[in-house]
């Protein structure tokens, strides 16, 4: 089991959850996804439906904001009290992924975990991309669409990850210098990648080890 909290933000396609799963069970830990909204609804008071509304789809209208804000009736805390909803799912959500890696190495995927846990020393942040013509066929493929439609739902899926991380983080989605490592599943494969990430866990905390 590592001791080490994996966080994974991915292009849509690139099959970064499948390949979450796999090293999470190889190093016996939990990989949250969905489970980062449930656990944030459940502790914010938050409705269930709003985390999501916003699943990492950042929104600037402040009209929708406002409508919205009727489904937080019953959220007690005095300090979201005036902001905008989108904001209030965001915080809501920050504190859920800093409570679950306070309770233990795990796998974190998307919604800016990264960010969220950019002072913690033993997290290992990474971002797993993928040549667009093995994502359209990976994306055809599961869900019996055209290669057309298949590569409409990357660009757009892509846009709303990249416009989320960018603009609730300081760092730039998909860039190089916002992980520590980025990885091309295309050419590892999914195995592979599974198999590289934990190597890459092995490696950290060999490292962090001789400097105890």
């Amino acid at each position: 089991m590592a001791n080490t909290i994996i966080t994974i933000g991915r292009q849509y396609g690139s099959a970064g959850r499948e390949i979450g799963y796999k090293v999470a069970k190889d190093l016996g830990i939990k990989l949250y996804d969905k489970e980062m909204l449930d656990r944030a609804a459940k502790e914010s008071g938050l409705c269930q439906e709003l985390f999501e509304t916003h699943d990492e789809k950042p929104t600037s209208s402040f009209l929708y904001s406002l409508v919205m804000d009727t489904y937080s009736l019953g959220y007690t805390s005095g300090s979201y009290t005036d902001m905008p909803i989108n904001h209030k799912v965001f915080l809501a959500q920050f504190d859920a992924i800093k409570k679950i890696a306070d309770e233990g190495p795990c796998i974190l995927v998307g919604r800016c975990a990264d960010y969220a846990l950019e002072e913690y020393d033993n997290v290992l942040s990474l971002f797993i991309h993928a040549k667009m013509d093995a994502r359209i066929r990976r994306i055809a493929r599961i869900y019996d669409l055209t290669d057309a439609k298949a590569r409409d739902i990357i660009v757009k899926t892509d846009k709303k990850r990249a416009s989320y991380y960018n603009y609730y983080s300081n760092k730039k989605w998909g860039a190089t210098e916002s992980y520590h490592m980025c990885l091309d599943s295309s050419v590892l494969g999914i195995n592979g990648t599974a198999e590289a990430i934990e190597h890459l866990v092995e490696l950290k905390e060999n490292t962090e080890n001789r400097r105890l």
